[in-house]
């Protein structure tokens, strides 16, 4: 099964926002400058987070295909070898 891009990309925005503006606040910034700049990360994350995300599903996809197709390959093998033996 694929993962599902938006919720996994939307998780990691909303916790690298709140991680940041939390390190902001920390650092001694305005909030408004920590609100900005957490909005910020969290837009890169949730890009890179989708990409990632779609990325892994491909992979995942490739897999699954792959290994289908090994599994319908070996049941057609066996088939001609039964008729071979039958014969």
């Amino acid at each position: 099964m694929p993962l599902n891009v938006r919720k996994i990309a939307v998780n990691l925005a909303v916790i690298c926002f709140f991680i940041l503006s939390i390190v902001a606040i920390v650092s001694g910034l305005s909030p408004f400058t920590c609100c900005k700049r957490a909005i910020a990360g969290a837009v890169l994350v949730y890009v890179a987070a989708g990409i990632t995300v779609r990325l892994i599903n491909m992979i995942l996809i490739d897999a699954m295909i792959t290994r289908q197709m090994e599994q319908l390959g070996n049941s057609e093998i066996a088939a001609k070898r039964k008729d071979k033996a039958g014969r």
